[in-house]
């Protein structure tokens, strides 16, 4: 049956997507999809992981340790996410025993990890796209974040972000130039860049009265705040 723009199909389940990489953010964002799923009278919840291929085989991120990867056969990586979707619902049942959701589908898509995931809820007609990120920032969070930035930016649906609950980080804070660094300079028309104490002690700063915590200054690699 054609449906008029406007027009709903009231026998359409409620669709969630839900992107999982297997980190605590994405099994975060897994288990809400399972929740709002189970609030709807018909739903189905369709998990997709975006995996990197090279030839026939894919890297595989192993659930059970993030950093490790393994190469499998494109068929492997699918029976492995299958595996992974049917224990992630099990252990949704298991925390909320009066709630269930309908069909849990596992898809397993290839290189373009937004992309990927905004192009099966576009497939699927989704109505709630779910995505976990970790808040990090740095490098973390160019690599975490822009894939949920991404999803946002070019959902077709309404996107939902998870997060695990903590404190926000403080950014990082920036001191002023070492005036003593300041003046060796001046002295020297820019030939000597550092004052007796940095050069003595390279990537070192002064033991200053005010130390502040958290703070990055001229050569100071062991203050750096360390990004997890």
């Amino acid at each position: 049956m054609l449906l008029e723009w406007g027009m709903t199909d009231t026998n359409k389940p409620y669709v969630v997507v839900a992107a999982a990489d297997f980190s605590a953010a994405s099994e975060l964002a897994v288990q809400r999809a399972f929740e709002l799923a189970s609030e709807q009278p018909s739903s189905e919840v369709h998990l997709v992981n975006v995996v990197q291929t090279y030839g026939a085989q894919v890297a595989y991120e192993m659930p059970i340790d993030t950093s490790a990867l393994s190469v499998l056969t494109i068929s492997e990586a699918r029976a492995r996410f299958k595996t992974y979707a049917d224990q992630a619902l099990a252990r949704f049942t298991e925390q909320h025993p009066g709630k269930r959701c309908g069909r849990v589908v596992a898809h397993v898509r290839f290189d373009a990890i937004a992309g990927e995931i905004v192009q099966l809820a576009a497939d699927l007609e989704a109505d709630l796209l779910v995505v976990g990120t970790q808040g990090r920032r740095g490098l973390a969070r160019a690599l975490l974040g822009s894939t949920a930035e991404a999803t946002v930016r070019l959902a077709p649906c309404p996107v939902l972000v998870v997060r695990p609950k903590a404190v926000p980080e403080a950014p990082p804070q920036i001191e002023p130039p070492c005036p003593r660094c300041v003046e060796a300079r001046r002295a020297s028309a820019g030939a000597e860049l550092w004052c007796e104490q940095h050069r003595e002690r390279h990537g070192q700063r002064h033991n200053l009265p005010s130390t502040r915590s958290r703070r990055v200054g001229c050569g100071n690699a062991a203050r750096r705040p360390r990004v997890s």
